[in-house]
């Protein structure tokens, strides 16, 4: 058995289509930390007709709240939420082009069938390793709604992120399906 397959960020739909359900992945690249305070507001500013602080087509958005920065390093712990948290909002932000969510744990029927129809992922993390996860990111950028604190969306460089894809574009889902 081989180790995990390195992909990088922005993801394209070969890759994407390339994946399968219970695959390990280190993923590289930016992508976007958010959770459920700033994907409301994320979901109302475009429902108003304003331009989102970052083009969602293609993107990666990890469920995240990081932690503070302890001197010289460039985040803190940035571990994964629970992802039902987001449920409400990930299927429009998937509409408008959102490819890859990372975060822990079952999601509903509603987002399953969005990846599915726009060919999406959904990436596991791993829940209680936030200290190791944090070493694999490079640099972190705060893009807005700064007052939201560690909830605030911020950009992150990451380097072999360690994930399993958890649905893939077809639909397969590891919580469901149990194939791992």
């Amino acid at each position: 058995m081989s180790g995990p397959e390195t992909i990088h960020t922005p993801l394209t739909d070969e890759v994407i289509a390339g994946l399968r359900a219970g695959d390990p992945v280190h993923l590289s690249g930016p992508l976007y930390t958010a959770r459920d305070a700033a994907h409301q507001r994320l979901v109302e500013m475009m429902e108003k007709g304003q331009k989102p602080p970052f083009d969602f087509q293609g993107q990666a958005i990890y469920y995240a709240g990081p932690c503070p920065a302890r001197p010289g390093r460039v985040i803190g712990s940035v571990g994964p939420t629970t992802s039902g948290r987001m449920d409400a909002y990930s299927p429009y932000l998937i509409e408008r082009g959102l490819k890859v969510m990372i975060g822990k744990g079952l999601r509903a029927e509603e987002v399953l069938l969005a990846i599915k129809k726009h060919r999406g992922l959904y990436l596991a993390a791993i829940g209680g390793a936030a200290a190791l996860m944090s070493r694999c990111v490079k640099s972190a950028e705060m893009i807005a709604f700064e007052d939201l604190g560690p909830e605030a969306v911020r950009r992150l460089t990451v380097e072999n992120l360690p994930l399993v894809v958890a649905i893939d574009s077809r639909g397969h889902d590891i919580y469901r399906d149990r194939l791992l």
